[in-house]
């Protein structure tokens, strides 16, 4: 069997998104690909962002391939599968203007919360639920019944999984990156200085805190590492082949048994790293070694300067505000660029913030301003105020930001005048 996986040039217009809109490696795609193979199978992968490809060139490549199924993400890379677009307008566009006999698949946090809305919006076959990776290539030879996260639509109706695709990552070897341009990808993720030749890779996935604002629940759950050994041979791999940046994506870096390992091995090589995490997780000594492992750019979550505020959001944070704040500085005089994020709580006192936003500025640290909160479907906050997702999920999350945050300020990454799901998707 054939299988065509598409990322598609995202765009961003009226849309609600937090995410970087630079290309980044569509792992979610790479990662099934390996496994599509070593099924016996035949894997096309087409990154049409990085590649700058439109619908029509890409058509041209799946009518020679003829793909027994078309997969394609309702979220650019996993990097962002926890900040997606609300909207489906650009799966919609593509899974359309792709056309074909080809069995349509969604993957992504859309088909993880809401498999109905997603199988309508996209009049597409499949909708997986959770993670792709070891699920994908079971569709040419189970019975979809049978396969974790699998639901679908035929004349009987439309048929629901429970369940969740959950990838064994110790049954993940390396990527080869045989099947992609890694000549092509210049971006830098989180840098904002220089220049070279970046990269995504993972670590590990998951994350063994359940933070109420954070969007990882349904897809991306629970903790989980890699093999080191497979970790290192995709970092010499992308060194070879002109890397010197790599970016990972881990939900949290600083969890896991062979963290500093990797940072032991990482500091041997050629290589510069970035990576997002929660300060919490280190101390002056593992700053010291993550210091000596080349990292240019390191993200922290700090969401809120208070005690009360960090417990509201399930933080479960076990250090002070003051100890934070020494820990970033300490960070900053060994890292490049530390960034410490914050989101806007009613905990917060303005002046406060101000106060410690100036405090580690003075000593280099990037602080962000209060940003609003999404609640999307499936996240503990979504879950508290509405209840579980429904086929209107992604509107009334929508509808609620919009609403809450018009007069207080939307997020200075999105776009300032965001258009409702209803009219972005009304096209297709």
């Amino acid at each position: 069997m054939k299988f065509a996986l598409v990322n598609p040039a995202w765009t961003f217009e009226g849309s609600t998104y937090f995410g970087c809109q630079e290309p980044h490696y569509p792992l979610e795609l790479l990662f099934a690909a390996d496994q599509i193979k070593e099924a016996g199978h035949q894997p096309l992968l087409i990154d049409a962002q990085l590649q700058q490809l439109g619908t029509r060139e890409v058509k041209t490549q799946l009518d020679s391939f003829s793909p027994d199924f078309l997969v394609i993400p309702t979220a650019p890379s996993y990097l962002f599968w926890r900040c997606p677009p609300p909207e489906l307008r650009v799966p919609q566009q593509w899974f359309t203007e792709l056309g074909g006999r080809a069995v349509k698949v969604a993957i992504g946090p859309h088909p993880s919360a809401t498999p109905g809305a997603t199988l309508r919006k996209l009049n597409c076959d499949v909708a997986m639920r959770g993670e792709p990776d070891q699920t994908l290539h079971q569709l040419a030879s189970k019975s979809w019944s049978e396969i974790e996260g699998c639901c679908w639509r035929d004349g009987s109706g439309v048929h629901f999984s429970h369940s969740l695709g959950v990838t064994d990552m110790k049954k993940v070897g390396a990527l080869t990156f045989e099947n992609y341009t890694v000549e092509a990808h210049s971006h830098r993720h989180h840098v904002f200085h220089g220049s070279g030749r970046g990269a995504e890779l993972e670590f590990a996935r998951g994350c063994p805190w359940a933070c109420s604002f954070c969007n990882k629940t349904l897809f991306r759950n629970k903790f989980r590492e890699r093999e080191l050994g497979a970790v290192l041979k995709e970092v010499d791999t992308l060194i070879a082949r002109g890397v010197d940046y790599i970016y990972w994506i881990d939900e949290i870096f600083g969890v896991g048994k062979a963290v500093r390992q990797l940072l032991q091995e990482l500091a041997s090589r050629s290589i510069t790293i970035g990576l997002q995490t929660r300060i919490d997780l280190w101390d002056e000594q593992s700053l010291d070694l993550l210091g000596a492992a080349h990292c240019i750019s390191m993200e922290c979550g700090i969401e809120s300067i208070t005690d009360a505020g960090r417990d509201e959001l399930n933080k479960n944070c076990r250090i002070s505000t003051e100890r934070i704040g020494e820990l970033l500085v300490y960070a900053r005089q060994r890292i490049p660029w530390v960034q410490a994020n914050l989101i806007l709580t009613e905990h917060d006192e303005r002046g406060h913030v101000r106060a410690f936003q100036e405090n580690l500025r003075k000593h280099g640290v990037w602080v962000s301003e209060p940003v609003p909160m999404f609640a999307f479907p499936g996240t503990p906050d979504y879950l508290q105020r509405f209840g579980p997702p429904d086929d209107h999920a992604w509107e009334r999350a929508h509808e609620h930001y919009l609403s809450a945050f018009c007069k207080k300020g939307f997020s200075d990454i999105q776009d300032q005048q965001p258009v409702a799901i209803e009219e972005l998707e009304c096209t297709y």
